[in-house]
């Protein structure tokens, strides 16, 4: 992808406020962007997150009156929750060294030092559970920015009850909570905003360079 191609997706992105329902996302293009949740960054790679992926069309009208009626919740082709993991500790991070020493062939004895680092960012964190919800924002930037990239649209949601969303998705005791959703699907024909010039400061008011 050229820099100008990079450009004209993010500009052709908004915020889609009227999907068409008729449309679904191709399986290779979701599988891409689910790939893209599955590989965001996160401190220390730790992942505090689930991504709840709905298309069951009786369980979003559920969600519907719990999203301030915004139809883009059942008239998108996919719908993500975004939720945080509220509590990382000792078994969180052990279960997570066991990955790495699985994946890269090693030994968790060689990570000791990684491990001991992680437990002392966590034990010293006034709120792991805010600094997890921190991380989850971080998925849903770049997962928005490859929906752009393959010119699929979207819709970041936070007009949502959060805690009704995990009573009806089974969360609620779980382990995680709600923070924000996102639509996804492709723009109705007659959505006025796709058109809307975008409003951004300007450069010079934003960006500093040193």
């Amino acid at each position: 992808m050229t820099p100008a191609a990079l450009i004209d997706s993010l500009n052709n992105r908004y915020a889609t406020k009227v999907f068409d329902p008729s449309k679904t996302v191709p399986a290779d293009v979701w599988a891409a962007l689910e790939a893209s949740l599955v590989l965001t960054p996160s401190s220390f790679g730790l992942q505090p997150w689930k991504f709840i992926v709905i298309t069951d069309k009786a369980l979003r009208e559920k969600l519907l009156p719990l999203s301030w009626n915004q139809k883009q919740v059942v008239d998108c082709s996919h719908f993500v929750v975004f939720a945080r993991r509220d509590r990382t500790g000792p078994e969180e991070i052990a279960e997570f060294v066991g990955e790495i020493a699985e994946t890269r062939g090693t030994e968790p004895s060689s990570l000791s030092g990684y491990k001991s680092m992680m437990e002392g960012f966590v034990n010293a964190h006034p709120d792991i559970a805010r600094w997890a919800g921190h991380q989850v924002y971080i998925a849903l930037g770049q997962f928005m920015a490859a929906c752009a990239i393959l010119n699929v649209d979207a819709c970041p949601m936070e007009g949502i009850d959060p805690a009704k969303y995990d009573d009806v998705l089974g969360l609620s005791g779980k382990g995680y909570s709600t923070l924000v959703a996102c639509a996804v699907g492709y723009r109705s024909a007659g959505d006025k905003y796709a058109t809307a010039p975008k409003v951004r400061k300007a450069p010079h008011k934003i960006v500093e360079r040193r």
